[in-house]
C-alpha cells in the first residue's frame, strides 16, 4: 500500500515514513485494503516491512497505544476493485461521453468501499468468503442497491439472474449482524407504483437491520445507448410518488420514532414542492447520497443570518454558477441579503447541462465548458463569480470535462471561488474585502 500524505505530528512522521514509501507487511502478513491494514496495526508491538521508493527495504519495530492510527493516506484504499458484473437498466456509468478518463468508467462493486466510503453494492459478487469476512471484520453500516424487493423485477433492472436473490442476501447480512442502508433508483413503468409500496414494506420489516431506504428518480444523459425503454419522471409523476411515499413515512415515524424513508432532493424540485424540514431528514444518513443535501444548504445559510455585516457603501457584483434544479432555492436565498444591502447585485446563472444533456440538472454534473459559455452568453463587469464545489473533481480544482478553475479565471478576471456549503455561499455573498467574522 503506496503513501500518498502524511500526517504532521503523527505516528507515521514519527517513523520517518515519506510519500512513496509502500507497507509490504505488517507482523508478517500483507494487508490487502485499509480493512486489513487498521486491524493489522490493532496490535501494541508492530513490525512493519516498508519499501522505499528507491527499491531499499527496511523492517520497523516499534510499539503504539492500541487505538492509535498511523496518520498517513494511501493511493488506494484496496488491492484491486471488486467491480461490477450488472448490466443495470439504468447504469449511469453507461452514459458518461464517449473518450472522458478512465476513471469515470469505473463500475465498482465493492462491499470494502462500501463499509469504507458510503459506496452503493448490489450484493450480486459477494462470495461466502466475502460474507464471512464482512462478518469477522464486523464490517457495518453497508450500503445496498436494492432498487426492488421482487426478485424478478430486480433481475430484469439488473439483467443478471443473480440479482433476484436480493432477499436471501440481506438475510445473510442481518445473520452476520450487520446493518445496511438501502436504495432505490425509481424508473417509471419499471420499480414504481405497486413495486414500489412491496419493496418498501419489505425493507420496513427488517428494521432496525435496515437503518433507511432513499429513494432518488432514475437520470439519462444523451449519451444513453442502451436500447431498453427507460423514461423520466415529469412533474405530475414526481408529485405523486411524494404522495405515495408520504403514508409510508408517517407510518415510519408512528413505528420507529424517525422518517426512515427519504426522497431524493430532485422528486420536490419536479414536483414544485418547497423541500421537507430539516427533522423529515432525521440525522441526514444519507446526505452523501445527494439526499437532503438542498434542506441540509438552506438551514446552513438561515443559521449564518446572524453574522451578517452592517451593509457596505461599496458596490459589488457578484454572478452564482447553479445547476437548473437549484436556481430557484439560490435566487431566494440571495434575493434575502440583497434586500438588507441595496449596493449589492447577485446574478443567480442556471447552466444548462449541453454536455450531458439538459434533463441533467443538478449542480455537480455541470462542466467546465457548459460554465464558460454561460457566462460568456450573459456577459458583464462582477467582483467575483461563485461555482459549486461539487462540480470539481475530490481535491482538484478540475471538471468532470477536464477543464480547471485556471482556465476558468484565463478568461474571466473576477475572483473566483468554489463554494461547498450554505454558510459558505452566505460568507462569500457578504464579504466584500473586509475583515469578517470567520463562519
Amino acid at each position: 500500500m503506496k503513501i500518498t500524505k502524511i500526517e504532521p505530528n503523527s505516528l507515521a512522521a514519527e517513523l520517518e515514513l515519506s510519500i512513496g514509501d509502500k507497507i509490504l507487511k505488517i507482523n508478517g502478513r500483507k494487508p490487502t485494503d485499509l480493512i486489513d491494514l487498521s486491524f493489522l496495526l490493532a496490535d501494541e508491538e508492530i513490525e512493519m516491512l516498508i519499501e522505499h521508493a528507491d527499491g531499499e527495504r527496511e523492517l520497523i519495530g516499534f510499539e503504539k497505544d492500541i487505538d492509535e492510527e498511523i496518520g498517513a493516506e494511501f493511493e488506494s484504499a484496496v488491492d484491486k476493485i471488486k467491480c461490477c458484473k450488472n448490466h443495470c437498466v439504468f447504469c449511469f456509468v453507461d452514459m458518461i461521453a464517449p473518450n472522458m478518463r478512465r476513471t469515470l468508467n469505473i463500475k465498482d462493486d465493492d462491499y470494502r468501499l462500501s463499509f469504507l466510503y458510503g459506496n452503493f453494492i448490489t450484493l450480486t459478487n459477494l462470495t461466502d468468503a466475502d460474507f464471512k469476512r464482512i462478518k469477522n471484520f464486523h464490517l457495518s453500516p453497508l450500503y445496498v442497491s436494492v432498487h426492488a424487493m421482487n426478485g424478478e423485477v430486480r433481475a430484469k433492472m439488473l439483467r443478471t439472474p443473480l440479482a433476484a436473490k436480493i432477499q436471501s442476501d440481506l438475510d445473510k447480512l442481518e445473520k452476520a449482524g450487520v446493518e445496511y442502508h438501502t436504495q432505490v433508483v425509481l424508473c417509471p413503468n419499471l420499480n414504481d407504483g405497486a413495486e414500489l409500496n412491496y419493496t418498501i414494506s419489505e425493507i420496513m420489516k427488517r428494521y432496525p437491520h435496515a437503518q433507511s431506504l432513499a429513494i432518488v428518480p432514475v437520470g439519462m444523459t444523451k449519451h444513453r445507448r442502451d436500447s431498453f425503454p427507460l423514461m423520466q419522471f415529469d412533474s405530475e409523476g414526481a408529485a405523486k410518488v411524494i404522495a405515495q411515499v408520504e403514508k409510508f413515512q408517517a407510518k415510519a415515524r408512528a413505528d420507529f420514532g424517525k422518517t426512515f424513508i427519504y426522497l431524493g432532493d430532485e422528486f420536490y424540485f419536479l414536483a414544485g414542492k418547497d423541500m421537507p424540514p430539516a427533522d423529515y431528514y432525521d440525522d441526514f444518513p444519507q446526505i452523501e447520497n445527494g439526499i437532503g443535501m438542498t434542506r441540509n444548504f438552506i438551514d446552513e445559510f438561515t443559521a449564518a443570518n446572524p453574522l451578517i455585516p452592517s451593509p457596505s457603501s461599496l458596490a459589488t457584483k457578484i454572478d452564482v454558477i447553479a445547476g437548473t434544479s437549484i436556481a430557484v432555492v439560490l435566487k431566494k436565498l440571495a434575493a434575502e441579503i440583497m434586500s438588507a444591502n441595496k449596493n449589492l447585485d447577485v446574478r443567480i446563472l442556471p447552466v444548462v447541462n449541453e454536455f450531458f444533456g439538459s434533463r441533467i440538472n443538478v449542480s455537480g454534473l455541470l462542466t467546465g465548458g457548459d460554465i464558460i459559455n454561460t457566462l460568456k452568453k450573459n456577459a458583464r463587469a462582477v467582483d467575483k463569480i461563485l461555482i459549486p464545489a461539487t462540480a470539481l473533481r475530490s481535491g482538484t480544482e478540475t471538471f468532470l470535462d477536464d477543464v480547471t478553475v485556471d482556465d476558468m479565471r484565463e478568461i474571466f478576471p473576477a475572483r473566483i471561488v468554489a463554494v461547498r456549503s450554505g454558510d459558505e455561499f452566505f460568507k462569500e455573498l457578504n464579504d466584500y474585502g473586509r475583515n469578517y467574522r470567520q463562519i
